[in-house]
């Protein structure tokens, strides 16, 4: 295969960062001319994406190992509506732990003149101001290492290096019992158990939702990383495995049991590394998971919203842990909405669960989608059906018939007692119900800070009222449920990332893949790439698409389709030093790098017949 031009071939001066202010700089703007003489990488991120949430971990250890030479900017290229209000992101900068410049792209000015396509994207500018290099999608930390050691070299023989402090500047910080609370649940005395998401535990509430009885951190040792979501097991359950509750642990990507009597914990899935493929079964302990964000008790088993993955995957609860098994219930981890049955659905970063009173359903809130979708029990299988939503890129708070409601970022699902369906509606602040028997939706509140989980409790009077995880507020709040639901009908929404202008007819497609210094595509056993091709609406694409190997693919475009969504999806696997030559070093490895883009694109006559994307190019 022929491999990107060499990056010191093609000098590209880095377009100055433009957008509507600066975070953690004290307020004080950034121009590429302060930052000339370090190494920069341009992390260009938006706050609902999981993706993007990998990888501000994957680069921190970076931060802090060049600190001296390497400086790190976010820039916030919104893909929703409420993602580009300031106060949001100032909310998500904290809650996500985010220590380095933040520009505030909402107009995604900066966005578009560095061509990026997909959530994540870095771009790597050296000591010059020159681009050198632009990566989508997760899992290249070690690529990036490399990479700045190599720059660091060239430029310090060059005499072009310049070392100092990052213009980073923390701001004071906030001090509220809880922090960014993500998923709560009821116990049978009245209290409630949330998960703290930012302070990294699991605190018990009291009824009154202020007084905690008790905090747990986690296991000693390595704690928990922003838990979510947290469920109770039925009580037989709980009395055979020995623990009460069961805590989706997100950022160390492992669901732990947790027994409420002395706080003792067990893991019960997860090796604690992130998983880089795209699916995964057997024992769970040895299983790698990606950030689990909600779990429901689903016949018999605990189901995990596999946000990471786009999947639901089913965990078996073993009298001994290390007996527990894993295994995908639904989800072909391609991102975006495709119903039917489950092993060939599609999902958008589910995150939230609830099942219905007769146990046959599972609700799902699909927030990619934005998206209230099902998984039922039928005599065919497992069967997924969206109930409301349209697809990744339409959103909005719009009240009527489900086939035109619309939702913006779902977060949470919760059962009513009357067989409704409340959707904690992060982004538009609200909570909305689905009726299943009369398919409308409506809006029971608003006003809320983007509420991510609810549960149902009874008041004095036996009326159901909700117990709603009000998290960028910081608390939980209560929220009565109206015998008649207010009716908002607002404006549909498209984000605002532009389309891509294609012919109609032929397209060439390319991905461009060089592997990491160091590393070779090993072609002796067959072609180590693959690239899988669909879209949305079906009748857009023609031809050439499915799953083969190779990184090239002729695509035919309909011209009746007008416009739609390419989901395209890409591995490659290279392996350290060169087996052709068979020089290859001690503890060699293999490394598997995939992204998933879904590029809007118009059909336009006269305009481009090739599409190129980038998987790596370092």
């Amino acid at each position: 295969m022929k491999q990107a031009t060499d990056r010191r071939v093609a000098r590209l001066r880095a377009p100055e960062l433009a957008g509507r202010g600066w975070l953690n700089t004290g307020g004080e703007p950034v121009t590429l001319a302060d930052l000339r003489g370090r190494i920069v990488v341009l992390d260009f991120w938006t706050f609902c994406c999981v993706n993007c949430l990998h990888v501000l971990d994957e680069l921190r250890p970076l931060e802090e190992k060049y600190a001296d030479s390497l400086v790190l900017i976010g820039v916030h290229s919104p893909k929703f509506e409420h993602e580009a209000d300031p106060d949001a992101l100032a909310a998500a900068v904290e809650r996500y732990a985010v220590h380095h410049p933040v520009l505030d792209d909402p107009e995604l000015v900066t966005w578009q003149a560095y061509t990026a396509r997909a959530w994540p994207t870095l771009v790597v500018i050296d000591p010059e101001g020159y681009i050198v290099a632009s990566l989508s999608g997760e899992g290249h930390g070690h690529g990036l290492s490399v990479l700045v050691e190599e720059l660091i070299a060239e430029h310090s023989a060059k005499g072009t290096l310049r070392q100092g402090n990052s213009p980073y500047a923390p701001p004071a910080p906030a001090q509220t019992a809880l922090r960014f609370p993500g998923k709560a649940a009821g116990l049978a005395d009245g209290s409630f158990l949330v998960s703290d998401t930012a302070h990294h535990q699991l605190v018990w509430l009291e009824p009154d939702l202020e007084t905690e009885r008790r905090r747990f951190a986690g296991p000693t040792g390595d704690g928990l990383n922003e838990p979510q979501g947290v469920l109770v097991l039925p009580a037989d359950t709980a009395e055979r495995v020995g623990y009460d509750v069961v805590v989706a642990d997100s950022v160390n990507h492992r669901v732990m049991g947790l027994r409420l009597a002395d706080g003792a914990w067990t893991v019960l899935a997860g090796s604690g590394r992130q998983l880089r493929e795209r699916s995964g079964s057997g024992r769970a302990l040895t299983q790698d998971l990606s950030t689990p964000w909600d779990l429901a008790w689903f016949i018999d088993r605990v189901v995990v919203a596999m946000a990471g993955t786009h999947q639901l995957w089913a965990l078996h609860l073993a009298t001994d842990p290390a007996d527990n098994t894993v295994a995908v219930l639904g989800g072909t981890s391609a991102e975006g909405i495709r119903d039917g049955a489950a092993d060939e659905a599609w999902f958008a970063q589910p995150s939230g669960l609830a099942v219905s009173e007769d146990g046959s359903r599972l609700w799902v809130a699909d927030s990619e989608t934005s998206a209230l979708r099902s998984l039922d029990v039928t005599d065919e299988g497992f069967v997924v059906t969206t109930h409301v939503g349209q697809g990744l890129f339409d959103f909005g708070h719009r009240d009527g018939p489900a086939a035109e409601a619309l939702l913006q970022h779902p977060l949470g699902v919760t059962t009513l007692p009357d067989g409704s369906v409340a959707i904690s509606d992060t982004y538009n602040g609200a909570i909305r119900r689905f009726d299943p028997a009369t398919t409308e939706v409506s809006t029971l509140a608003t006003g809320l800070r983007e509420p991510s989980d609810a549960v149902v409790e009874l008041d004095d009077q036996g009326r159901a009222r909700l117990v709603v995880v009000e998290s960028a507020a910081h608390q939980l709040v209560r929220v009565a449920l109206p015998d008649k639901a207010q009716r908002v009908d607002g404006l549909a929404r498209r984000t605002q990332r532009p389309r891509t202008e294609v012919a109609p007819g032929p397209l060439s497609l390319r991905v461009n893949f060089t592997p990491p210094t160091g590393q070779k595509l090993d072609f002796r056993w067959g072609d180590p790439t693959r690239l899988m091709v669909s879209s949305t609406p079906e009748g857009l694409l023609r031809g050439g698409g499915g799953s083969a190997e190779g990184l090239t693919r002729t695509l035919t475009l309909d011209p009746a389709a007008g416009d739609g969504v390419l989901h395209i999806s890409v591995q490659a696997a290279s392996c350290d030093g060169d087996p052709e030559t068979g020089e290859v070093p001690e503890h060699a490895a293999c490394h598997l790098y995939q992204q998933d883009w879904g590029i809007p694109v118009v059909l336009v006559d006269g305009a481009t017949t090739e599409l190129t994307l980038d998987l790596r190019g370092v």
